[in-house]
């Protein structure tokens, strides 16, 4: 046993700035410094790549573990250290509340302010409230700590009424809304993977993965007269922004976030700012709808909500969530009515309808994958239809 890993042959190590350094393999040292006789030391690692390069580590005092134990321990986490970097990684300590920070601002430049705010509020409540979990070390993050950070956001109920409501009530969490937060973790740990943070995703490969058919299809849906029904219910200013859901397949959000500037009305033109799917894209609009775009426009300055409150603001879903419940309970609708279900309910449509998968697509912002998966289903009767013309 070497001196270091004797604690009586610690003890009697002279206090000292340079650490008292044990060789383990070629290039790799472990260390222990003491500053004063009485402190309780301090473990250090040491590396040497082939081109002479050095770079150290402090691994912490292990205080919490018998002094017997300590030595082990430091000797793990030190060889743990040098097979990261002998894969490849980086000497620097990233914990997982640096990774989502820095995931984060990736995001805030690459797709715009209100993914990254997204995701800013799901690193907040779901992953820096476990300060245990936050200021993990990435190469020290295991499969067990995030099965158990997984059981613990599955387990956690979902507050209803919160917006100001009296006697909230709260439901179980949905696996769809587990899948969403998870999905936001298990993206910051992918982008700190890609930049050499950590060397290996078997942490969170599998504890991370998304419960499948979690989404299930969107089954409320609304024909054009519900749609009708909805709009004429509903009060003046809610009502232009449910039609302006009716004519384009937009996520409420996005139709929300646009301005008088995102229309040109020369072109017929909507230009979509960046959208969950995370860049523009533009949609020539038909003569009927671009009328009343150009119509919303008209007089009014580029940087002016393109469907406004009463009081000018722009919509939000705080702010459509009850009007909407109140205009579906007067048009006689399902009580599960939403925002959502007429960007559903159009692309139900588009899709019956005949147009082809990709350029409903594009015209949602989505994948064809995703439009496949939710509304494949709906072109059964097109291929029963097609099959039957080859009957001789």
């Amino acid at each position: 046993m070497p001196a270091l890993g004797v604690v009586q042959s610690r003890d009697k190590l002279p206090p000292q700035h340079e650490p008292h350094w044990l060789k383990l393999s070629s290039g790799c040292y472990l260390g222990f410094r003491k500053i004063t006789p009485t402190s309780t030391g301090t473990w250090l690692a040491r590396f040497r790549d082939d081109s002479g390069k050095q770079q150290k580590r402090s691994l912490g005092e292990f205080s919490d573990l018998p002094p017997s134990q300590r030595y082990d321990s430091a000797k793990k986490a030190a060889e743990q250290w040098f097979e990261h970097l002998g894969r490849g990684g980086k000497a620097e300590t990233v914990t997982v509340r640096i990774a989502c920070e820095r995931y984060e601002k990736h995001v805030r430049a690459i797709r715009g302010d209100s993914p990254a705010a997204d995701l800013a509020m799901r690193f907040k409540r779901w992953v820096f409230s476990d300060e245990a979990l936050a200021r993990l070390d990435l190469t020290k993050l295991n499969k067990t700590r995030v099965e158990a950070w997984r059981k613990k956001l599955a387990a956690t109920p979902v507050t209803v009424n919160r917006d100001g409501r009296e006697n909230p009530t709260t439901r179980a969490r949905a696996a769809s809304s587990v899948n969403r937060d998870m999905a936001a973790l298990r993206a910051a740990l992918n982008f700190a993977h890609d930049a050499g943070s950590v060397t290996t995703d078997l942490a969170w490969r599998v504890a991370l993965r998304p419960a499948k058919n979690a989404d299930g299809r969107r089954d409320v849906y609304l024909d054009q007269v519900q749609r009708k029904a909805l709009v004429e219910n509903s009060p003046e200013d809610l009502a232009g922004f449910l039609r302006g859901l009716s004519l384009v397949p937009l996520r409420p959000g996005a139709l929300a976030a646009l301005t008088v500037g995102h229309y040109d009305a020369r072109l017929a033109v909507l230009t979509i700012g960046r959208d969950k799917a995370g860049r523009d894209r533009k949609i020539k609009l038909p003569d009927g709808t671009a009328s009343g775009f150009a119509a919303r426009c008209k007089d009014r300055p580029a940087q002016a909500p393109l469907f406004c409150r009463q009081d000018g603001k722009a919509w939000n879903k705080d702010a459509w969530k009850w009007p909407i419940k109140s205009a579906a309970q007067a048009a006689e609708l399902p009580t599960n009515v939403t925002a959502y279900t007429l960007r559903h309910s159009v692309i139900t449509d588009l899709v019956t309808g005949g147009l082809d998968l990709l350029t409903v697509a594009q015209l949602s912002g989505t994948s064809v994958a995703m439009i496949e998966r939710h509304y494949g289903h709906l072109r059964a009767d097109h291929a029963a239809a097609a099959l039957a013309r080859l009957t001789l």
